[in-house]
């Protein structure tokens, strides 16, 4: 923007105070501080222009501003300039103009992670690994993840040229593709997964949501004889409140009361009930859940413990209880601002950060056991607010070893992958596939030469005690044992890649599997190895305990 643009620009908010202030914003003390304080950023905004001793760009100022008065607030409350409608349109439809592929940065290349089964990407052959090298003949080499993604998306129907180098192929391979109308499913896979136990394992709440999780459960009922259900919420960062509304009522009656919001305006207070007959009132339920399952994930998974319609299985839920609405702002820009929050059957709402209270370092903190308070189920159990959803069956969470994650995030996994799959044209379905132990050498052999470096707990604590040791003139007493005990750890360490052999060999057989049968085939493949689908056909199997978990004979001890 040049200087006589940024004239207007500042000529242009003074007016505006000057119009807030002549009109009904100087008629109480309250208005009167928004046109004072919109009076003095105006005038230091053009001051800056004026005297600035270097030139500043006045659209990135105003961001920073904006972002930085938002920050103070919650971290839900955002500005969104025109540059960004297109994601924040993604996140309550599912869908965007483009090729259909996830990519990752790895050092300093842009490796596509994931192509999008039936989609552009996948259909011209783009492959998991490849390198981006240059999009319609523009060289990609410094761009971020985010700035790439920009350009790979646009209109449907236009086309776009990828130049990729690929692993294992001499020269760059170009692929042209025609852009298209991408739609991320809301249920990436629903089925079968034990003796009349059926499983739909929803990943958003964008529009439709519902009357998809409807669709699919009566297809499995119409298709299958189904005893139980399992609803998969785990990693569901949720979405649209509606969508909620409307998957309760599958398995709720009509009347009953689903969520309700309460904010500063009155327009704000609502109360969502459901609306229709429920599909299946009756059959037995579990809801997994884990600390990613957030708002409208924890609307369901709420709304069915405090109606006591379904056991709740896994990990405390994240904890966000608070409503947004996105309002439009001139110049195709707009903001998504905290408007309400939401209370779930009992009454609770279920939000854990008290973001209008700060501590001396100006974090936001959990809300304190003192301010938690009990209330009742339907049937008569007790919950509490303030704290996410509480599963009725709390099970640990599976936690990496120091040796997966290292592996992990140096993205040897990844990289093995990727050369399997050139070098094994098939593998068994992604339910029977396994790594075999030869399968297994073929990878330690792949990192031999690799860096995975990584430091333990004991490692770090060891370390912490030569420091302190050393301060406190210790060391040359203990400095044998300290390199005894050093050594120890250094060998047990190396038995690491044995000791760990299962977990690896687990998402080994995940990543090898996503590179055939894409996002659905790693779901089906992750069902057989996982201990909470296990735990939840067991409890669906037991009608007398599934029972007594709902009416409260067996008590729920995740919370004390």
């Amino acid at each position: 923007m040049n200087r006589s643009k940024l004239s207007v620009l500042t000529g242009f908010l003074i007016f505006v105070v000057v119009l807030i202030s002549s009109s009904s914003f100087g008629q109480n003390n309250g208005n009167f501080e928004i046109a004072k304080n919109l009076d003095i950023y105006a005038t230091l905004f053009k001051e800056l222009n004026k005297n600035y001793v270097d030139e500043v760009s006045p659209g990135d100022l105003m961001e920073k501003g904006i972002d930085a008065m938002l920050e103070s607030l919650d971290p839900y409350t955002v500005y969104i300039p025109e540059s960004e409608a297109e994601d924040y349109k993604f996140i309550t439809t599912g869908q965007y103009g483009g090729v259909g592929a996830l990519i990752q940065q790895q050092g300093d290349k842009i490796v596509v992670a994931e192509p999008y089964e039936g989609n552009p990407a996948q259909k011209a052959g783009i492959k998991a690994g490849d390198v981006i090298l240059e999009i319609d003949g523009q060289s990609i080499s410094g761009k971020t993840t985010s700035e790439v993604s920009a350009v790979l998306k646009g209109q449907p129907g236009t086309a776009v040229t990828v130049k990729i180098s690929r692993e294992g192929v001499d020269s760059p391979i170009e692929k042209k593709m025609v852009r298209e109308n991408v739609k991320v499913e809301n249920i990436p896979y629903y089925g079968m997964v034990g003796d009349g136990i059926g499983y739909i394992k929803l990943v958003s709440f964008t529009q439709e949501a519902g009357k998809e999780v409807k669709e699919v459960f009566m297809d499995l009922k119409s298709t299958n004889e189904v005893k139980g259900l399992i609803l998969d919420l785990r990693g569901n960062g949720g979405g649209l409140l509606q969508e909620a509304v409307d998957i309760t009522n599958i398995f709720v009656d009509k009347g009953n009361l689903v969520v309700s919001t309460k904010g500063k305006l009155s327009n704000k207070n609502y109360a969502y009930k459901t609306t229709n007959m429920a599909v299946d009132k009756e059959i037995p339920l579990v809801v997994l859940v884990d600390n990613s399952s957030a708002s409208a994930s924890e609307i369901v998974a709420g709304a069915l413990q405090d109606l006591d319609r379904g056991v709740i299985l896994g990990q405390r839920t994240f904890g966000k209880g608070l409503v947004q609405n996105v309002i439009p702002l001139s110049y195709n820009s707009s903001a998504k601002i905290t408007v309400a929050k939401y209370y779930i059957p009992s009454g609770r709402c279920i939000q854990a950060i008290d973001y209008s209270k700060k501590n001396d370092n100006g974090d936001s903190e959990a809300i304190p056991d003192s301010l938690i308070t009990a209330y009742k189920t339907k049937n008569g159990r007790t919950v509490y607010d303030g704290l996410g959803i509480e599963p009725d069956l709390k099970c640990e969470a599976d936690k990496l070893s120091a040796i997966s994650y290292a592996l992990f995030t140096k993205y040897l996994f990844f990289n093995f992958a990727t050369k399997f799959e050139r070098e094994n044209p098939s593998i068994a379905s992604a339910v029977e596939f396994e790594v075999t132990d030869e399968i297994y050498q073929n990878f330690l052999d792949y990192i031999s030469d690799k860096d995975y470096s990584y430091t333990t707990k004991c490692e770090e604590a060891l370390s912490e005690l030569k420091k302190n040791a050393q301060e406190e003139k210790y060391f040359d007493d203990i400095s044998h044992e300290y390199e005894m005990l050093a050594l120890k750890l250094k060998e047990r360490k190396e038995g690491d890649i044995f000791k760990h052999k299962e977990e690896i060999k687990k998402i080994l057989k995940l990543e090898i599997v996503s590179r055939y049968y894409y996002l659905k085939g790693e779901i089906m493949a992750s069902l057989v190895q996982d201990p909470e689908i296990a735990k939840s056909i067991e409890v669906l199997n037991a009608k007398d305990s599934y029972l007594a978990i709902l009416d409260g004979s067996v008590k729920n001890e995740s919370k004390q």
